[in-house]
């Protein structure tokens, strides 16, 4: 019953994607919904978009394992960063009335820095999405009792989300989100409801935690300690902001307040809702520690197979449907966002240049839907090849982006004296030392991403001030007034 079930919602699934095809008449449906869509829809799309398999599966096992102190990047990071976009970014994001977030730089920088940031953006992807797709592996894999392998659930779980973003596009993961994010929180909900019965009470599970020093939050240790807890929040608060997915949620609401409400109220519930699965997970260390420590004794991914087999072992057949009926909504509502978005940068910022204004709407519509297929394939390739954790991979990603392309973005919005020459030098110098350090000194008290960071900034800075040797290419209407 449990595999039919869960086929049944795949087809589902499918289907409400495919329908949303019917609104897609060009590339701005395609990319940005028309910016038409309401609040309840927008808020949906946000949170259904952070809310994946790392939420679920990794970051629930980091916490059984190393408490609150092991888990500042996600959800703590994350959720920050929703709210520092309703805060500072969403209103300049709306009023820019662009399809990418490389369309940003373009506009501020030039064409230089556009295809610069967002080849950096579109490789930051890959881990993100290749998390997805490893958890969609895990699920089919456990499911079938092992009959699936891990390489054959991610191939099938690939295929499935495939299918429905390649036609619809941003309407597709608006409406698959809005399904699937109620199915998210009323599933987990009911299950952690059920847990808590089991194990005598939400007090009694959080009795245990506190004794067991699973709320230790801040780090012990020295200076590395704390950078390394500092480093692990800000590579998700600040790392994530130059995203496009951000960006698309952003300017794919009805009007400029529903794109700052939609970021706010999208990150307060994602950050209530995480800890759900933390609350699970460590109900099922209560109920089953031999199971539990076993696994958590074993490598990355095992450990991130606690959920789905204390489910399995545990719970019955209607709490089973309704745990991985909300994983599979996780996993696929994050999953179809996180390709659309580095398709849409990738191909309206990097390939579309090469055609110059020489493209019809209707090609480029049709040029999109390829690299979607050809990006799915490249992040298969990555997924099958990486043994991290999902929160581990999720958080790498993030670098990357924080390092070469959160500074040009921040200071194109709100300083007015950052210039062409300054946006080249901060892109190049972050990603440049970062790569360095990762390469040599992985393992020194300065985090890597915060050496690129700090040489992104100097560059932007010193780039701009002194003279200007590369011609400044701004031509972008400021929302803030700067100019």
């Amino acid at each position: 019953m449990l595999v039919t079930a869960v086929l049944i919602y795949l087809a589902v699934s499918i289907g409400i994607g495919l329908y949303a095809a019917k609104f897609v008449s060009s590339s701005k449906d395609y990319l940005v919904a028309g910016r038409s869509l309401p609040l309840y829809v927008n808020v949906a799309t946000v949170f259904a978009t952070w809310f994946g398999a790392e939420t679920v599966l990794s970051i629930s096992a980091t916490f059984v394992k190393d408490g609150m102190g092991g888990i500042p990047g996600d959800p703590f990071g994350a959720a920050f960063c929703l709210i520092f976009v309703a805060i500072f970014f969403a209103k300049a994001f709306y009023r820019f009335d662009l399809l990418t977030i490389g369309d940003f730089y373009k506009k501020r920088y030039g064409k230089g820095v556009e295809v610069l940031t967002s080849l950096a953006v579109t490789i930051s992807y890959l881990g993100w999405t290749s998390a997805q797709l490893t958890a969609l592996g895990i699920v089919f894999n456990s499911l079938s009792g092992g009959s699936i392998s891990l390489t054959q659930g991610i191939l099938l779980g690939s295929i499935v989300v495939l299918i429905y973003t390649t036609f619809g596009g941003m309407w597709s993961v608006a409406l698959t989100d809005l399904f699937q994010s109620a199915v998210i929180i009323v599933g987990l909900i009911i299950i952690a409801w059920m847990v808590s019965a089991s194990v005598g009470g939400v007090g009694k599970v959080l009795s245990h935690a506190a004794d067991a020093g699973k709320f230790q939050f801040w780090p012990t240790g020295g200076s590395k300690e704390w950078l390394a807890f500092v480093a692990a929040w800000a590579t998700f608060a600040i790392g994530s902001i130059p995203q496009q997915d951000v960006f698309q949620r952003v300017t794919s609401a009805k009007d400029e307040k529903t794109a700052v409400m939609g970021s706010l109220i999208g990150g307060l519930l994602y950050f209530c809702m995480a800890f759900v699965p933390i609350f699970i997970a460590y109900s099922a260390l209560m109920l089953d520690a031999k199971m539990v420590e076993g696994l958590l004794s074993q490598g990355a991914r095992e450990v991130q197979l606690i959920l789905p087999n204390f489910v399995m072992t545990h719970m019955p057949m209607f709490a089973q449907v309704l745990f991985f009926g909300a994983l599979l909504s996780a996993i696929l509502s994050t999953a179809s966002g996180a390709l659309l978005a580095p398709t849409a940068l990738f191909t309206e910022n990097v390939i579309r240049p090469l055609f110059g204004q020489n493209i019809s709407d209707k090609r480029f519509l049709l040029l999109l839907r390829i690299t979607l297929v050809v990006f799915t394939s490249a992040v298969l390739v990555f997924a099958l090849n990486n043994t991290s954790t999902m929160y581990e991979m999720v958080q790498n990603a993030y670098k990357v982006t924080l390092a070469g392309a959160f500074v040009p973005l921040a200071a194109g919005i709100f300083w007015k004296r950052a210039t062409t020459q300054g946006a080249l030098l901060a892109a190049v110098g972050g990603l440049v030392v970062w790569a360095l350090c990762e390469a040599f000194y992985a393992e020194a008290v300065m985090p890597t991403q915060f050496n690129g960071l700090i040489a992104s900034f100097i560059g932007m800075v010193a780039g701009s001030l002194l003279p200007q040797v590369i011609r400044n290419q701004d031509s972008i209407n400021h929302p803030h007034g700067h100019r």
